[in-house]
Formats: C-alpha cells, structure tokens, sequence
C-alpha cells in the first residue's frame, strides 16, 4: 500500500488521482497525537481476517423504517467530542455498543467503508449491535485530540474503527491500518469484525 504524504502534496492532488490509488494511511509531516495510553493500553485491535466471509454468512433483512439512520459521510461541523457522548448515552439504553468511524469525504477508503456499512451484510448488523458516529480528522488536521483517545492516526490511517463499551470505555481500536484500504475489502470481512466485537460477540 503506498502511503500519502499529506505534507508534499496538496489538496488538489489528494482530491484527485493520486488520492484515489492509494490507501488513506496517514505519513504526516504534521506530529499526530498517539492514542491516550489510558484508554488504549487494554484494548485489542480487532483486524478483520483477510478472507472472505462463506456466502451463506449474510444477514437476511433489512432495518424497520424506525432504525436509527446510519451517518452519511463526514460533517467538519459537528461537535465530535459531543456526537460521541450521546452515542454512549443512547447505547446505554439500547444495550449496544458505539461504534466511532474517524475519517474524511475525501478519502476513497472512507466511501468505500460507507458503501458497505449500507450493504444488506453489514446494515443489519449495524442496526442491531451498534450507534454509529462518524468524526470528520480533515486533513488529518482536525479533531485529532478527540481522535488521540482512542487511536493512533499515524498507524490505523483513515477510516479507522473504534468501539466503545455502552460506558465509555474503549474495546478495540484499528491502530494496524486493518481498514485503511477499505477499498480492497468486501462486506464479509467488515461484519466478521461487527459481529467480533458486538456486544455478544466473541472478542
């Protein structure tokens, strides 16, 4: 996977070809802050397994009208910090876990990830197991301090999954890049990592 210099390259560039032949793994001039050790140091990192999930695997159905909407793409403007404390709150009452997608609309993994978590294998599962957020990190320059608590921008890049137990606390986290090139990757491998770390899974 080639990694983007974000410092020798400009937003143009990075909005055109050459961002959409690489994987969205951050190797910035710009120090990014490492995951809080406080809240990192007892989680596993959940990398879905490279093989496709067996075909009967799918989940049948789809979600009531009811279901809470998914997050579409990433708002710069939305209250990050205030986003994820109501995610925990909300998942409190409905026995689930937060499930946090750090990311940016330029980036073709993130629209990738988009377009499986809508895909009839993973939506359900979603649905069911999780509140979803989805924190805008720009140019990896934004929200890095919300970021910073729960992951390591400098080795999960973008999109990079976290999930929260239903008080907060941190499970798992991407810091290996496992969905930095969503792209390459299929709705089997991103409900094999779902349904590890939903609330009944099997770590």
């Amino acid at each position: 996977m080639r990694r983007i210099r974000l410092g020798t390259i400009g937003t143009a560039a990075a909005m055109a070809g050459v961002a959409f032949t690489a994987g969205c793994a951050a190797t910035s001039t710009t120090a990014l802050a490492p995951a809080s050790t406080a809240t990192a140091s007892s989680a596993t990192t959940g990398a879905p397994s490279t093989a496709a999930s067996p075909s009967g695997s799918s989940l049948p159905g789809t979600p009531s009208a009811a279901a809470r909407a998914l997050p579409r793409g990433y708002d710069a403007k939305r209250d990050a910090k205030a986003d994820i404390q109501a995610a925990v709150a909300e998942a409190a009452k409905d026995h689930k876990e937060v499930l946090v997608d750090f990311g940016a609309n330029w980036c073709p993994d993130c629209r990738a990830l988009d377009v499986m978590f809508r895909s009839a294998q993973v939506e359900p599962l979603l649905q069911k197991n999780y509140v979803v957020v989805s924190v805008d990190v720009g140019k990896f320059d934004h929200n890095l301090d919300v970021a910073a608590h729960y992951v390591n921008l400098q080795t999960s890049g973008i999109p990079a999954l976290v999930v929260l137990k239903s008080d907060g606390e941190l499970r798992t986290a991407t810091d290996d890049g496992a969905f930095s090139s969503a792209g390459t990757m299929n709705p089997g491998q991103v409900s094999d990592f779902l349904t590890r770390w939903s609330p009944a899974g099997s770590r």
